[in-house]
C-alpha cells in the first residue's frame, strides 16, 4: 500500500500579518494533484490541521473542500490533532466522517483502536494518536507516575495492543529527541517535551508531525515529514515536499520524497540599498516573494520599508548587516517604532486608549480590515 504522509498544514496561518490562506490553497492544490499521479491510497495528517484551535472559516472552508476532494477521489484519510487544533473540535463528526472513508483521531480516552485497511499484502493496523501532554493521559493511569510528555506517550504507547505478524503504523505529533527544529515550531524550553525515539519501537512506521523540517530517525522507520510550507526565515533554504511510504511486506518498506513549489517562495535577500533596488536583482515572478531584506548600508536608508515595498510588495522584515550593528547586535533590526506591522500597532493604541487587550473578534475585524486596505493599494 502507498500512502502519503504530510503535517502541521497550520491552515489560516499568518505570518508576519499576511494571510498566508492562498498558498495553502495552491500548496494543496498540489498535494492532491501528487495522490492522483503516486496513485496513492491514504494520505495521513500527522497533526497541527489549522494554526489555531479556533480556526477561521475560511481555514474550515479550505480544509473541508481538501478532505471532501481525497474522499470523492477513492482516497482515505487518515487525521490526528497537534498542539495547535482542539481535539474536541477536530474530533467532531469522525463517526459520520468514517463513511467516507476520513478518519480523525478521537479525543484521548485511554486506549487508541486501529483504522485497518487492507492490500495484497493482508491489513495494516494504523494508530492515531492525538497529541498529548501529561494532563491528558494521567488519569487513565492512576497508578502511574506521569510528570513529563515522554510518561504519559509511555504509558499510552504502552497500552496499544499491536499485532507483530502484521505492518502496524503510528501517526503521533510529539517531539522526539534529537529532531532538528526551526524557528515556528512552538517548543518548551528546557526540553520539557520531549520524548524517546524507542518509545516507538513496536510499529513498523511512525509518521510524526509536530518539527517543521523533513526527517527521519531510526534508519527511516520514524520520520517526520515537514511543513508543506515555509513558516519561518530560517527555513528559508529548506527543500518542502511529502513523504510518500509504500508498504510491501512486513520489514520491506520504501521512502521517497516529492517536492513542492509554492506559490510565493519564502527567502532572504542581502545587499545595499541600491543593488536590492537595482532591476538585475530581481524578476517579475520572484519580487513577489515574501522577502526578509538584510541591508549592508553603513548608513540607514530613509524609508527603506516603504521604498522597498514598492518593489517587493510582500516584504515581511528588514534588517541590516553593518559596521554598527556587528558591534551592536540590537541595532540589526530597525528601530522598534519602524518595524511594528500594522497590526501591533493597532493593537498598542487599542491598549493604550482602553487599558486592555483587543478580544479574538476585534483582532479579526483590524486584519481584514487591514487587508482589505493592502488590496486596495495593490
Amino acid at each position: 500500500m502507498k500512502f502519503m504522509h504530510i503535517s502541521d498544514l497550520h491552515l489560516g496561518k499568518r505570518l508576519n500579518e499576511f494571510s498566508l490562506l492562498e498558498d495553502q490553497e495552491h500548496i494543496l492544490d498540489q498535494i492532491l494533484d501528487i495522490a492522483a499521479k503516486e496513485d496513492i491510497s491514504a494520505v495521513i495528517i500527522a497533526g497541527d490541521v489549522y494554526d489555531k484551535p479556533i480556526p477561521p472559516a475560511e481555514a474550515v472552508k479550505l480544509f473541508d473542500k481538501f478532505i471532501t476532494s481525497l474522499s470523492d477521489s477513492g482516497v482515505t484519510a487518515l487525521i490526528i490533532s497537534g498542539n495547535h487544533d482542539s481535539a474536541e473540535r477536530v474530533a467532531f463528526g469522525s463517526s459520520v466522517m468514517r463513511r467516507g472513508g476520513i478518519y480523525f483521531s478521537p479525543v484521548y480516552s485511554g486506549s487508541v483502536e486501529p483504522v485497518v485497511l487492507n492490500d495484497e499484502y493482508g491489513a495494516i493496523y494504523i494508530y492515531l494518536l492525538p497529541f498529548l501532554k501529561p494532563a491528558n493521559v494521567r488519569r487513565f493511569f492512576p497508578d502511574a507516575e506521569i510528570e513529563t510528555h515522554n510518561d504519559a506517550l509511555a504509558a499510552a504507547i504502552g497500552a496499544i495492543e499491536t499485532y507483530p505478524a502484521e505492518r502496524n503504523v503510528i501517526v503521533s505529533h510529539q517531539f522526539v529527541t534529537g529532531a532538528v527544529t526551526s524557528e515556528s515550531e512552538e517548543l518548551s524550553v528546557g526540553g520539557l517535551e520531549n520524548v524517546d525515539a524507542a518509545l516507538y519501537d513496536k510499529f513498523d512506521y511512525t509518521a510524526l508531525g509536530h518539527i517543521h523540517r523533513p526527517q527521519s530517525m531510526e534508519g527511516g522507520r520514524i520520520r517526520y515529514c515537514g511543513t508543506p510550507l515555509k513558516y519561518s526565515f530560517s527555513e528559508a533554504n529548506d527543500e518542502k515536499s511529502v513523504t510518500i511510504v509504500d508498504i510491501k511486506r512486513k520489514g520491506d518498506i520504501e521512502i521517497t520524497k516529492c517536492p513542492l513549489k509554492p506559490l510565493h517562495d519564502l527567502r532572504e535577500i542581502r545587499g545595499t540599498y541600491d543593488e536590492l533596488a537595482d532591476r538585475k536583482s530581481y524578476t517579475e515572478e520572484n519580487r513577489h516573494d515574501y522577502i526578509r531584506a538584510v541591508l549592508t548600508d553603513e548608513t540607514e536608508i530613509p524609508r527603506a520599508m516603504d521604498r522597498l515595498r514598492a518593489i517587493y510588495p510582500n516584504i515581511m522584515q528588514l534588517a541590516y548587516d553593518n559596521t554598527s550593528t556587528r558591534t551592536r547586535p540590537e541595532l540589526s533590526e530597525l528601530s522598534a517604532s519602524e518595524r511594528r506591522t500594522p497590526m501591533e500597532l493597532a493593537a498598542d493604541f487599542y491598549r493604550s486608549q482602553n487599558g486592555t487587550e483587543m478580544t479574538e473578534e476585534q483582532a479579526e475585524l483590524v486584519r481584514r480590515l487591514f487587508d482589505e486596505i493592502k488590496e486596495a493599494e495593490q
